[in-house]
């Protein structure tokens, strides 16, 4: 063997080595990069210490029908196909209704891209006697054009939010009244079933990590 071709073989040796150390640095890279931005999946105990509650079981609640901020019918079915995250309010809640629909806008806006796209915003009205859909229309817009506000028949309003534990009472005040409610996010999987819920305060940080890793846990 001439010394030429020595050289020329330990170059293309050389040059393998070289290719094949940084392709393992690429992959090592991509590696880690996927482990960044894969939402880590937290225990039941971990959730709850973060303020979430997951239901060993989902549970199945009764059908409905409703009416949504566009005025067309809302049932069940409307929940079924993606993540809904529901608050039971009313638009003359002074604090705890305005503040909560701001931080879930403010999740929306900072979940991976592929969590928001499956992830809709839903408030329904403990107050349907103020709460129109015209009312809701532009009390939800106001958060985001993409939130759904939902009233409709009191009765039926009442069966539902029993149905995944969300409390109201009717409050008087002089002429006036408001409304006592629970504060929790209701968790409705895509399945159409009560699957957890959040419990107040809401912090973002903790509020994308555990609904994060609630969706990236799932099976479907």
């Amino acid at each position: 063997m001439t010394e030429t071709n020595t050289t020329n073989q330990t170059r293309r040796g050389i040059r393998l080595t070289v290719i094949g150390c940084v392709a393992f640095i690429l992959l090592m890279i991509a590696f880690l990069i996927n482990n960044l931005l894969t939402p880590r999946v937290m225990t039941a105990d971990e959730l709850r210490l973060n303020g979430a509650v997951v239901f060993d079981t989902p549970r199945r609640f009764d059908d409905f029908t409703l009416l949504n901020q566009k005025g067309d019918g809302f049932t069940r079915a409307d929940l079924v196909g993606q993540w809904s995250l529901v608050f039971f309010g009313f638009t003359h809640c002074p604090d705890i209704c305005p503040t909560t629909m701001a931080e879930l806008d403010r999740l929306l806006k900072n979940l991976p891209a592929d969590i928001a796209a499956d992830t809709e915003v839903i408030l329904v009205s403990l107050d349907p006697a103020r709460d129109t859909p015209e009312v809701l229309s532009e009390y939800v817009g106001y958060f985001d054009p993409t939130f759904i506000g939902v009233t409709g028949d009191f009765l039926t309003l009442r069966r539902f939010a029993n149905q995944v534990n969300v409390a109201f009472n009717k409050v008087t005040i002089g002429d006036d009244y408001t409304v006592d409610h629970s504060a929790n996010v209701v968790l409705i999987n895509p399945r159409g079933d009560y699957h957890g819920f959040f419990k107040p305060p809401f912090e973002l940080a903790k509020l994308k990590a555990t609904y994060s890793s609630i969706h990236q846990s799932f099976k479907h």
